[in-house]
């Protein structure tokens, strides 16, 4: 029988990235993101829950959460679900967070962790986006948070 473990999240981080390096130099962060979802009720009416997740970025994307995102940053994460165990005080301990394999950054929300005015990705070469001013006539379409409406999360 086969397996398939893979997770894709879309939400917004709960803290800004605490990042540290393994004895050998390389960068891994730990990120809480927070998964907002609307639905409605046996009674019709409108329910929103959010699920908190940590999340562990590994090497140079750890090092661009770093740099990058603060919290309340939108992220999409795409990855695999691993359980820790641990004990502690003589009890046994678990906890199941996702170790991130892909980090897309969304978009920024009054800065996000991204105070250099362009798109990261801008920075770093992508010919999709451009760091010419758009024409005077252009209307942007309003900046996508990852929420489907209702509102904001509380941090």
């Amino acid at each position: 029988m086969g397996s398939f473990n893979r997770v894709i999240l879309l939400g917004n981080l709960t803290r800004d990235p605490e990042i540290r390096y393994t004895p050998s130099g390389t960068a891994v962060a730990d990120i809480g993101l927070a998964v907002n979802d609307r639905r409605k009720n046996a009674n019709g009416e409108w329910v929103d829950e959010t699920t908190f997740v940590d999340v562990t970025l590994w090497g140079r994307t750890a090092e661009v959460a770093s740099e990058y995102l603060s919290k309340g940053s939108p992220v999409l994460i795409e990855g695999r679900l691993k359980l820790d165990s641990w004990e502690a005080e003589g009890q046994k301990r678990s906890k199941l967070k996702v170790v991130a394999e892909r980090m897309q950054m969304v978009g920024s929300k009054g800065g996000g962790g991204n105070s250099g005015g362009a798109r990261p990705q801008a920075r770093r070469g992508a010919s999709e986006y451009s760091q010419q001013a758009p024409p005077e006539d252009f209307d942007a379409p309003p900046a996508f948070s990852g929420d489907t409406g209702g509102d904001e999360i509380p941090f």
